[in-house]
């Protein structure tokens, strides 16, 4: 297994950790945002070939790059960055009812 890969791996770990058992809403926001950018790093490595060019127009070329994957990338980076912004929006609003970033403390005010 190449590095990239590993640190791919070891990123969205580290992501789904700060999303699956922090309390706190922008810890959580910011493993969604680590989640986020390690699969658009695993969109770029599976679409990685070395020596490889675009694929333009001309096919005196030995080896080509997709170049779905990159694209793909570019519009989970708008995607995300939009996602993220709507997430910190509404942790502002949160923060502003409640007075608290804990998940358990606005539970329990709301209940």
């Amino acid at each position: 297994m190449e590095i990239p890969f590993v640190v791919v791996i070891i990123l969205f770990c580290l992501g789904m950790y700060a999303i699956l058992f922090h309390k706190n809403l922008i810890k959580i926001a910011i493993g969604f945002a680590i989640v986020e950018s390690t699969l658009i790093l695993l969109f770029i490595l599976v679409s990685y070939k070395p020596g490889g060019t675009a694929p333009i127009l001309d096919k005196g070329y030995d080896t080509v790059v997709d170049p779905i994957p990159q694209a793909l990338a570019l519009t989970s980076i708008v995607i995300g960055g939009s996602v993220t912004a709507v997430m910190l929006a509404l942790v502002i609003k949160l923060y502003k009812r409640y007075g608290t970033l804990n998940i358990d403390e606005i539970r329990k005010l709301r209940g």
